[in-house]
């Protein structure tokens, strides 16, 4: 069956986190999205792991839907940081886990719960290295996985230019050979990470990192498998390109940690304009925020427009929000831009991921004025113009005032 996946979420026990984060509201707005398979993030904290217990019934195949409901399944994840030092530098790590049952989760819990506290946040904090969590969690659960999160960002992943490493073996050395995937993050996309050849046996995947019930869905995967928790990490750990059909991407320009700069001093640098200034802000006089685009380029193998063998499809997608409150130059959540899009997503009960990607122009006439109907053609075509995001600012989107085309899409 056709699963569309967001498999990494916060809860509203994480950090920088709206309070409606909450399962209900997570299963509520993963049906308004289309997505039939969402995280649960944050089963490390107890008060959010008790709510879970209460809310899910298992559906015997590794997944859990919420009492009285049917459609949106649910799989048990967390995000875990490790922040150590190695070879005098230190290092911070952020990991995706999954675990196939509610014992699975109690396991690792108890292992983790040796190391430091799981009441302090959603996402906790260790000091011990990113491979000895692989060992750890594999000696708990050996069904689990574990990710690397948002690989290129700078300051909290495998890859980041502040606090990360060049490879993924410097990283997990032995434990290496446990590691399947990535997550990309919002600031990259596949073909920038096709660049890196050490990649290549990797499966790419996207999640949203959804830290608000809005946010679902911005990134996720698209698999043809069995709906079960074996099957998904399965069709992930093979990197079945059959099973795999594509994942759903941000325009990496959009991603708050795209080009490099400084927020506060207002300066945005390609990486060229970087090196030209020797790394350093020309207003302040201390050292840019290095971002993804040349992170990648410092550790490319690859000339740019490469495509791998094995390489998973993707697509480029904007929100539904963002592309309504472009054609009508006004911000997302003005009273008239939710009200259009509750009209049509909430109470015509269209899923969000649907309109994005599949509905003829015809349809598109039907539900929505001709502005945004056009939009959303030339977002497909990738007919967009971006100014890229940079130290923690997201990037500004412009469609509506692009050439129109009525083509259709292709992956790649």
């Amino acid at each position: 069956m056709k699963i569309i996946a967001d498999l990494h979420v916060h809860s509203k026990y994480s950090r920088a986190t709206s309070k409606d984060m909450d399962v209900y509201n997570i299963g509520l707005w993963a049906g308004y999205k289309g997505i039939n398979l969402v995280g649960t993030g944050d089963f490390t904290h107890p008060d959010y792991l008790k709510e879970l217990k209460k809310g899910l019934i298992s559906q015997g195949n590794g997944l859990f839907v919420l009492k009285g409901t049917k459609g949106v399944n649910f799989m048990l994840t967390t995000e875990v940081s490790n922040v150590y030092s190695y070879k005098g530098k230190l290092r911070r790590v952020h990991n995706i886990l999954t675990a196939p049952s509610f014992e699975s989760v109690d396991k690792i819990n108890k292992a983790l719960s040796r190391f430091g506290r799981l009441d302090y946040d959603g996402r906790p904090i260790f000091g011990f290295s990113a491979k000895e969590l692989v060992k750890l969690v594999l000696d708990a659960s050996p069904q689990s996985m574990i990710i690397p999160a948002h690989a290129w960002t700078p300051w909290y992943s495998i890859f980041g230019s502040n606090s990360g490493f060049d490879s993924i073996e410097e990283c997990f050395e032995e434990q290496a050979k446990y590691i399947y995937a990535i997550e990309t993050g919002l600031s990259s996309d596949p073909p920038m990470n096709w660049r890196i050849g050490s990649l290549d046996r990797i499966t790419l995947i996207s999640n949203s990192d959804a830290h608000s019930p809005e946010k679902l869905g911005r990134e996720a995967n698209i698999f043809d498998c069995e709906m079960s928790y074996t099957d998904v990490i399965n069709t992930i750990k093979t990197k079945d390109t059959k099973r795999f059909l594509y994942t759903i991407e941000f325009f990496p320009q959009e991603g708050k940690y795209h080009f490099d700069g400084h927020r506060s001093c207002r300066i945005r640098f390609s990486p060229e304009q970087t090196i030209q200034n020797n790394g350093i802000c020309p207003v302040c006089g201390k050292p840019l925020t290095i971002g993804v685009l040349n992170r990648i380029e410092q550790l490319a193998t690859r000339r740019q427009g490469i495509i791998p063998d094995n390489a998973i499809p993707f697509k480029h997608i904007i929100p539904l929000k963002e592309i309504m409150a472009d054609a009508f130059s006004t911000r997302v959540n003005t009273v008239k831009i939710n009200k259009l899009y509750n009209e049509v997503i909430v109470d015509k009960g269209i899923p969000e991921l649907n309109i994005l990607q599949d509905f003829p122009m015809d349809e598109l006439n039907r539900f929505f004025p001709v502005e945004i109907a056009h939009a959303i053609l030339n977002m497909r075509n990738g007919m967009v113009s971006i100014e890229p995001g940079y130290d923690g600012a997201y990037g500004k989107i412009s469609i509506k005032a692009l050439p129109q085309s009525n083509d259709q899409p292709t992956l790649f």
